[in-house]
């Protein structure tokens, strides 16, 4: 069993059990977080997908850590001019368990 929610401006495919990294939320860790934005579910042979959002479900996850990915490097230069700039990022991110999937 599994379902499409979305959540933050991004689709994410949840299963039981399952670990997500998500763009940072304002949860600490150990709370639970609902998401009730789910488009679609899948159960064993049926799928139900929503027009647009499946009435009465759900995905409840855990909210296991706070991170940051890996870096990444940004590089620019233009030729001939000596122009050279070299930036890093490191996106947040929140690590969630799903510990429960309703299906509507």
């Amino acid at each position: 069993m599994y379902a499409i929610f979305r959540a933050l401006g991004k689709q994410f495919r949840a299963e039981k059990g399952q670990t997500l990294r998500l763009p940072l939320m304002a949860a600490e860790p150990g709370s639970t977080v609902t998401f009730d934005e789910v488009l679609l579910t899948a159960d064993g042979d049926t799928i139900t997908a929503g027009s647009p959002l499946v009435k009465g479900a759900a995905v409840e996850a855990e909210v296991l850590r706070e991170g940051k990915e890996k870096k990444i490097f940004v590089f620019k230069f233009k030729r001939r001019k000596n122009y050279r700039r070299k930036t890093g990022h490191r996106q947040r991110f929140t690590e969630v368990r799903v510990t429960d999937v309703r299906v509507g």
